[in-house]
């Protein structure tokens, strides 16, 4: 695990905080930054795992 895995899960969950709390005290405005801070914890996971996957492909040719 890499950190733009980590970095990103943790921003996708503190998203869905920031959206519920939203919600919660109705302000659209803090449902759509966490909605967008979601999207970005998601896109940076994404970004991690492709990174992970070239690490492991790379180790993979090496190998063999």
């Amino acid at each position: 695990m890499n950190k733009d895995q980590v970095k990103g899960g943790a921003k996708d969950i503190a998203g869905k905080i920031q959206e519920e709390a939203g919600k919660l005290v109705g302000s659209t405005e803090q449902q759509v930054k966490g909605l967008k801070k979601q999207a970005e914890g998601k896109i940076q996971k994404g970004a991690g795992d492709l990174k992970e996957t070239v690490t492991d492909l790379k180790e993979a040719a090496k190998k063999g």
